[in-house]
This record gives structure tokens, C-alpha cells and sequence, in this order.
């Protein structure tokens, strides 16, 4: 398997639609894929490959998810080093420049469309366009936010590896998140990734993505954003509601808006048809 160093942490990435490595002297132009919070690049492999036609689609693991595990001896550095989203978009930055991608398209989603956004503000000139799905501006509420945290901490402790075992398990674990049905492969996929997430990573993220420091940051973060942008929102997204990505489009004139209905958190798998028709109007 493809890795790459980045930052003192091997990045575990792939191309699909191009070979493996892509020919530097491609002139085809690539999109990126961002992954969420204790996810990996496998959910995005069927959105990615629907565009390869058109793109050479990179997809990666986020440092310390997915198959981007941190070893043990690398645990104290990156503890030093911090969980804040805006250091993932370096990271993203330093895996580009490792590949030699001067300029790219981002396709992210949830946490990782955050992480875009930072990278699309502090790296505009590696940007040619960008999608979020997912994603958008929450209130700062203390005693919600608290409650998260709690519940939160429990979830990233409690995580036996033989949860992946029991048969319906994957089922109940994506019930929050879907509105429609998707494949079991991609449930499955989606549980194992969380369960093999690495702990000090995945509960730190969860302290940086829901913040009063994200609530404050994040509506200038939007309005900031100069690279033409599509907000892609799921009707009945339980995890981020549509109204929280229509109100960053609000911001910012070269943000799109579109709402994909009766979807959940992954409209790309619940109705991959109407994602892939709104990205392609924008796409165009």
C-alpha cells in the first residue's frame, strides 16, 4: 500500500481513476477527498470513482485514522503537536508538495470539510475550486457542548475491537447517521474505521471540531473563503443540520448552497444521483 511521510506520520493515500503513481507528466487535474471525524478514505472510493472520468480522484487518511496510524513512539510528539483542525490542513499541504500536486480540487466532508475550509484560506493558491459536504456554522451552547464532550469521551473509551463481530452492530452504529439505507459494505467499512481510530486523535478532534473556538472562528474562516465553493447539505443531517450550511453559504458570495432532500450525514451514499448531479452543475 502507497504511504507517504508527512509531518513524522506515515499517510496511507490512493489514486483512483489514474495509475498508481500518477504520471507527473499527467496534465488531467486532480480532486482531493477529505474525510470525517474517525472515518477514512474508503466511504469516498464510489464517489471518487464515479469521477474519474474527469479527474484523477487522491484520496487519503487524516493522521491517526484509517490506515494513517501513529506509532507509539510518535504518541508524545503528536500530543505536542495538537489536534486543531488548521494543522491538518498543513498536513494536507505537506502531503501535496510530497506528491508534487501544484494545484488541486477539494471534494471534503464533515470534520474534514472544516479542515478544508482552514486549508482553503491558508493555502488558496493550491486551490482550484472546493466542496463541503456536511459542514457548516453551530451556536455555542456551554451545557450542550459539555454534555458532548461527556458523551463523547465515552464513546472513544469504549471501543472493543469484537463490536465488529456482532452481525447488526454496523447497522445501529450508522442508524444516527443516515437517513436512507447504504450499503452494508460501507457500514461495516465505517465501523471498523472508528474502532481502529487512534484514541488520543480522535478525542482530541472531537474537543477542536465542536468549540467555542470553532464557533467563533469558523464564520470568518467561511467568509474568507475566494475559490468558487459548493455547500453540500443532507435534509435531515442529524450530525450537522442543513440549516448550519445554509447559514455559512450565507456568508460568502462564492459559497453555493445546494440541499440534497430526504438524505442524512452521507448524501454522497444515500443518494450518490443527486450529489453527483449538483457537483457536476458545479462542477461544469
Amino acid at each position: 500500500m502507497p504511504y507517504v511521510e508527512v509531518n513524522q506520520v506515515n499517510h496511507y493515500y490512493e489514486w483512483v481513476g489514474t495509475e498508481t503513481p500518477r504520471n507527473p507528466a499527467s496534465s488531467r487535474p486532480v480532486m482531493v477527498f477529505i474525510h470525517g471525524w474517525a472515518g477514512s478514505a474508503r466511504y469516498w472510493q464510489s464517489t471518487a470513482a464515479a469521477m474519474s472520468d474527469r479527474y484523477d480522484c487522491l484520496l487519503y487518511d487524516m493522521r491517526g485514522f484509517g490506515r494513517s496510524t501513529i506509532a507509539p513512539d510518535q504518541q508524545a510528539a503528536m500530543a505536542a503537536r495538537g489536534y486543531e483542525l488548521d494543522t491538518y490542513a498543513d498536513d494536507l499541504a505537506e502531503l501535496l508538495k510530497a506528491l508534487n500536486l501544484p494545484k488541486v480540487s477539494i471534494n471534503a466532508h464533515s470534520m474534514g470539510a472544516s479542515v478544508a475550509v482552514y486549508f482553503l484560506n491558508q493555502y488558496p493558491h493550491l486551490v482550484d475550486r472546493a466542496i463541503l459536504t456536511c459542514n457548516g456554522i453551530f451556536e455555542y451552547d456551554k451545557a450542550a457542548f459539555e454534555a458532548f464532550y461527556k458523551f463523547g469521551g465515552y464513546v472513544v473509551a469504549f471501543r472493543p475491537k469484537w463490536l465488529a463481530n456482532i452481525p447488526l452492530a454496523p447497522r445501529f452504529f450508522m442508524a444516527r447517521f443516515l437517513k436512507r439505507p447504504i450499503p452494508n459494505a460501507e457500514k461495516v467499512a465505517f465501523l471498523e474505521d472508528f474502532l481502529n481510530a487512534d484514541y488520543d486523535t480522535a478525542l482530541g478532534t472531537i474537543f477542536t471540531s465542536v468549540s467555542k473556538k470553532a464557533t467563533e472562528v469558523m464564520p470568518a474562516e467561511f467568509a474568507k473563503i475566494s475559490v468558487p465553493t459548493l455547500l453540500v447539505a443532507g435534509e435531515f443531517d442529524k450530525i450537522t443540520p442543513a440549516d448550519m450550511g445554509r447559514t455559512a453559504a450565507d456568508l460568502n458570495p462564492k459559497i453555493e448552497y445546494a440541499l440534497v432532500k430526504n438524505t442524512g450525514h452521507f448524501p454522497m451514499l444515500e443518494d450518490p444521483a443527486t450529489y453527483l448531479k449538483y457537483v457536476d452543475e458545479f462542477l461544469a
